[in-house]
């Protein structure tokens, strides 16, 4: 078996379990106890695991920032299967917050209920949901982040304080027992803002972003109502946010053509 096939059984039996000892990798490999850590000591320089003890585990904190449009293209057909599930639970009348996600603007591009008030900081979200004549828009005010394509800052903080919602759709960098989590303090700052001011905190994530924890905490787990993701979930996390009785509302026929 070569390197990379050594690897890839690796990180397959992380995604499904928290830790992998040496005594595993030479079992699993059939290779000595040199060859199994040189090909953690390889997988760690990637940066696709952290080397334990005995063995390894996968990492929780990330750094990793793209661009809209990366994040946009990335895992787009799961995306676009969780937000049109999502906007399904639009009713007419309500008023409701769209943060600057990119699964949240599948739920704008879907909405097909009527007479919505939508508040937004997304540029795009607002353009797409100028099209709908029965939609009343409030864009947020404040700086433009280009990379994001998303208005941020203390004045848009200040404006989302004024408002008051029925439900909040927020997208999710990533999401762990530790709770929800962003790269980027003022957006978590904002997304925070954002939770209070409505009654209830429906977080879309496709299952990437379970166990990935992020520089920003945005809030804990108790502070969400509704998770929509894809069947990839993995049993632990599923666990995990059903403790906390979340609703959690598993899309049929979502399986990513990501890994």
């Amino acid at each position: 078996m070569y390197q990379d096939e050594r690897m890839t059984a690796i990180l397959k039996y992380l995604s499904n379990h928290d830790r992998i000892d040496i005594e595993t990798i030479c079992e699993m490999n059939n290779v000595s106890r040199d060859t199994a850590r040189r090909d953690l000591v390889k997988l760690e320089e990637l940066g696709k695991i952290v080397r334990t003890r005995g063995g390894a585990k996968l990492p929780s904190f990330t750094y990793e920032v793209h661009n809209y449009e990366q994040r946009l293209k990335k895992a787009s057909h799961i995306k676009s299967q969780i937000g049109k599930f999502a906007a399904t639970l639009i009713r007419d009348g309500d008023h409701i917050i769209l943060d600057a996600s990119t699964t949240v603007q599948f739920v704008a591009e879907n909405l097909a209920s009527r007479n919505n008030t939508v508040v937004t900081n997304s540029i795009d979200i607002a353009s797409i949901l100028s099209q709908k004549e029965d939609t009343t828009i409030h864009l947020l005010g404040g700086s433009l982040n280009n990379k994001h394509r998303s208005i941020y800052g203390s004045r848009t903080i200040e404006q989302v304080s004024d408002y008051k919602v029925n439900k909040l759709f927020l997208g999710a960098c990533g999401i762990s027992a530790e709770g929800l989590s962003v790269p980027v303090e003022e957006e978590g700052y904002l997304m925070r803002e954002m939770i209070k001011r409505s009654d209830k905190v429906i977080v879309l994530t496709d299952s990437t972003k379970f166990n990935k924890t992020f520089f920003q905490k945005v809030c804990d787990l108790d502070a969400i109502d509704i998770v929509v993701t894809d069947e990839k979930i993995d049993q632990n996390m599923k666990e995990i946010v059903e403790n906390y009785s979340i609703e959690l509302m598993i899309v049929p026929g979502s399986k990513s053509e990501e890994s």
